[in-house]
């Protein structure tokens, strides 16, 4: 082995493996300590957010919402069937108040709930730190009621959320009995044709 090889091969040895070792030890550990993000498809402006700052109850009703929402849009964004909502689909009003709710209103709902839940500094440490010792944190945002009102931030989000949801349940039906017409509609027209 000339010098030169046994340079290289010392280089790889004792350069390249270490340090590829530290990299791959360094992304392991930060991937295993970072927090568990929920993203939302059909809601991308409403971003990545840690589990760890939204309560369970909120985040499976956003995940209902955002399936809900994902559903209408194609319903109703869709109109020429192509798979694709695109300049050729002929938009309707419910399409576009659809999309308002899942870019603008609930994203704007959340990030208000969000800084709600930041305003946590020293006003209420006492309710958190005996919440965290028992295991269930909980945050001024969920304990003290907004003025004029007799709800938390926590349940004035639920309460937008749960009104969404309802609307979208009801669009869905909606769409559901309107194209069950129309089957009934082409079926009526079917027999009529065949009788004759």
């Amino acid at each position: 082995m000339t010098q030169a090889t046994a340079m290289f091969v010392m280089f790889i040895l004792y350069g390249v493996l270490p340090a590829a070792g530290i990299y791959l030890g360094y992304r392991g550990v930060k991937k295993l300590t970072q927090p568990k993000m929920l993203e939302y498809k059909a809601m991308p402006q409403l971003g990545s957010i840690p589990e760890k700052s939204m309560p369970q109850e909120v985040a499976q009703k956003l995940a209902l919402i955002n399936e809900k929402g994902e559903k209408l849009k194609r319903l109703y964004g869709d109109t020429n069937n192509d798979g694709v909502i695109d300049d050729k689909d002929a938009v309707n009003e419910t399409y576009v108040m659809i999309k308002n709710v899942m870019d603008i209103h609930i994203p704007e709902a959340v990030a208000d709930y969000r800084r709600l839940h930041d305003l946590d500094s020293n006003v209420n440490k006492t309710v958190v730190i005996s919440a965290e010792k028992s295991g269930d944190a909980l945050s001024r945002a969920d304990t003290t009621k907004i003025k004029n009102s007799n709800m938390t931030g926590r349940q004035a989000l639920l309460e937008v959320l749960n009104t969404v949801d309802t609307q979208f349940d009801g669009l869905l039906d909606a769409a559901y009995h309107q194209d069950g017409q129309k089957l009934l509609a082409t079926n009526r027209y079917l027999q009529q044709r065949f009788e004759k």
